[in-house]
């Protein structure tokens, strides 16, 4: 395995619950951190979601490791985001067996 080539800052994000006052909330997002992460697109589908055409594409992003727990360490359901395009991270598994390196399988989707 060759050593990922980190080239890409992104913002990683948690959703966040905030007080509507009416006694719901809203959902928003919160920065966690800056990661630095090599892209590379997967396979990509074009979808229908509310009668518009939706394009989505599958990414492997790959971050510096953290350990369990950190807030440097990406989950399902947070998002990273570079510029105006937003990854929805699926799943995170450890890229090697010594932790270096994690993966992050994530959605990207563009209304077409």
């Amino acid at each position: 395995m060759s050593v990922p080539v980190l080239s890409h800052a992104l913002i990683l994000e948690g959703p966040e619950r905030v007080s509507d006052g009416a006694g719901g909330y809203a959902e928003g997002w919160i920065v966690l951190g800056t990661l630095w992460a090599q892209i590379t697109a997967r396979t990509g589908r074009e979808t229908a979601q509310g009668g518009a055409p939706v394009s989505r594409v599958s990414h492997r992003i790959v971050v510096r490791g953290a350990p369990y727990g950190s807030p440097e360490r990406p989950k399902p359901q947070q998002r990273l985001r570079d510029g105006d395009r937003v990854f929805v991270i699926q799943a995170v598994a450890e890229w090697d067996g010594a932790g270096r390196y994690l993966t992050c399988f994530a959605d990207e989707e563009v209304v077409v």
